[in-house]
């Protein structure tokens, strides 16, 4: 998912406007410093995963609707494992679904059920373990608070510009307003679905059209498969009347849905879906993994986008905002196929893990742009998301690091740490272990953990075992970590000894989680006389001098030039020559 770009938008021209306004030993310290990482380790143990007694291994799921009072009717079989030994019980999450029956699908026999607190609650007919396959067949009928949406049609007088429309949002947990479900991310089970539209609609949904069906009353049943498994909040569908556009990325079907009229879109906005699936192919090493990628707009959604596996649903005025601004739509096209890799393929276990979703679908936007226009773009969109993430962070009340211990399965987590300061970090560890070593890491956790769910250990042991080097400060301070560095530094130059001394002092407040000194491995571009010379500085202390011997008189010099460090602030207090 992304957040909208409109917003982001918003959030730049505030800080366009704000230009205008005023916005002991150190031995002790470095002990403190050893203390502070060794908290966020205990913090980061925390178990933000959920117990499950069950393995969904497949759902199928019917649906048709009553438009007029914007009811759903569900018919879903759910097949699934037990994990233990003596199955009898199986809660399934459930909101606001009236249920008319529950049964076993090998018999027929209808099971006592209760429902309770957003669940299901069914008694199996006896104790099962691991080596059975169950199919338990459910009923009911809904009208959703969430998780799908219907959305009026519009109209300019007599004339309807835009025809109505239903569609879902899954993430973080809204599956269950219109399916029963384990609705977690921890849990990937392929899917199948029948949806009943009107006469004139489309449904689009996950993975293969297998068959569309006309009934006799002139609805039609739309008959999709999704074979691969995925996690439960990636299942979507989406109806309305579509103009589509069909195309081939190598031997992959590509669909673009557009609403009558706008079918400039195929081009302007979606033009290049087949250079992003290249670039991302050759920078991880791994194929698009699906054998489809379908791509809609709808009307009334609230974020950019939505990474639907294989059905990518983006917001209609994100994508008519690329009528004015074009960096806008591929950085919101390029997010969402991103995630078929990093969210899709590779899932985060829980939502406190988010980040390894949603900042390496932002880093890969930036990614993108490095392959398609250059060094300067990438850097420029590393440098936005900074700042993006810096004006949030100052109006947060509690702050929170990319491991996120505040998580709850809402849209609060769907913020600038999560994406923009995620981004950011990526791209500092892409830099701290360097670029060959980076994608060959991100091809190993890639295949490593294809169609799994991933924690951050999993992601920090790739990249310790590909680089041979320890990691754990940096994924202490960057992810576990709250905040940024705050760098106050001066320095003196001595024109008989050639001597540039550094003072950089930390000023970031301790607090929050905010650790006291970071470990900042930082790159000083000088400019003498005679040249330019690059020193390399590893800041580890609260206050740090560093003297450098020069060849020349010096002319100037640059505090991280290359935008290594991104998610710092620079202030120069004094300077003076002797």
């Amino acid at each position: 998912m992304q957040i909208s770009n409109i917003k982001r938008a918003n959030q730049k021209l505030f800080q366009l406007n704000s230009k205008h306004r005023n916005i002991f030993l150190s031995t002790l310290l470095s002990i403190l410093f050893i203390n502070c990482l060794s908290l966020y380790a205990q913090t980061s143990t925390q178990n933000f995963n959920r117990t499950r007694s069950f393995d969904v291994q497949h759902y199928l799921i019917r649906t048709s609707f009553d438009r007029q009072s914007k009811k759903i009717f569900g018919d879903t079989t759910i097949s699934f494992k037990p994990l233990g030994k003596e199955l009898k019980t199986i809660e399934l999450d459930a909101s606001g679904l009236n249920f008319e029956s529950v049964k076993l699908v090998l018999n027929g026999k209808d099971l006592s059920f209760s429902t309770e607190d957003d669940r299901v609650i069914i008694q199996l007919d006896r104790k099962y373990s691991s080596a059975d396959l169950i199919k338990i067949r459910l009923k009911y009928s809904a009208a959703p608070k969430k998780g799908v949406y219907f959305i009026d049609e519009e109209t300019d007088g007599d004339t309807i510009t835009r025809d109505a429309q239903v569609w879902t949002q899954g993430e973080p947990e809204e599956a269950h307003y219109w399916f029963p479900s384990y609705d977690f991310p921890d849990d990937k089970a392929t899917s199948e679905q029948y949806i009943t539209v009107e006469a004139g609609e489309t449904a689009i949904s996950n993975g293969e059209l297998l068959e569309t069906l006309t009934n006799s009353n002139g609805t039609k049943t739309f008959h999709f498969l999704m074979n691969i498994p995925h996690s439960t909040y990636l299942t979507s569908f989406v109806i309305g009347k579509y103009s589509k556009s069909s195309d081939l990325y190598k031997n992959i079907p590509l669909g673009i849905y557009v609403y009558p009229g706008k079918e400039h879109l195929f081009k302007s906005a979606f033009g290049k879906t087949k250079e992003m699936m290249r670039i991302y192919e050759e920078l991880t090493g791994i194929a698009f993994p699906y054998n489809k990628y379908d791509q809609t707009i709808v009307a009334g959604f609230k974020f950019g986008g939505m990474e639907n596996i294989t059905a990518t649903t983006f917001a209609d005025t994100e994508i008519f905002f690329g009528d004015f601004n074009q960096n806008i739509v591929e950085d919101v096209v390029s997010h969402e196929l991103a995630h078929s890799w990093f969210g899709n393929l590779v899932t985060c276990r829980n939502w406190a893990e988010l980040w390894l979703n949603e900042g390496f679908a932002t880093f890969m936007e930036a990614a993108y742009r490095e392959k398609m226009y250059g060094r300067d773009e990438y850097l420029g969109k590393i440098k936005d998301d900074a700042r993006d993430y810096f004006i949030e962070e100052a109006r947060k009340r509690q702050k929170r690091g990319l491991f996120n211990q505040l998580a709850r399965p809402d849209d609060s987590i769907f913020d600038t740490v999560t994406y923009q300061k995620g981004g950011a970090v990526i791209h500092t560890l892409r830099e701290t272990v360097g670029d060959k070593v980076f994608w060959k890491a991100i091809n190993v956790y890639l295949n490593k953990y294809k169609l799994a769910n991933v924690e951050t250990t999993d992601l920090q042991r790739v990249f310790e075992e590909t680089s041979k080097k320890d990691l754990n400060w940096f994924f202490k301070q960057w992810v576990y970590g709250t905040g940024y560095p705050k760098l106050e530094y001066n320095y003196q130059y001595d024109e008989q000894t050639k001597i540039l001394t550094l003072n950089i002092n930390q000023t970031q407040k301790s607090e929050d989680s905010t650790i006291s000194q970071f470990i900042l491995p930082i790159e000083i571009e000088i400019t003498t006389l005679k040249g330019v010379v690059n020193e390399k500085l590893r800041i580890t202390k609260r206050e740090e001098t560093f003297s450098i011997k020069l060849d020349d008189e010096l002319t100037q010099f640059i505090i991280d030039k290359d935008l290594k460090i991104p998610l710092k602030k620079l202030k120069l207090i004094q300077t003076s020559e002797k």
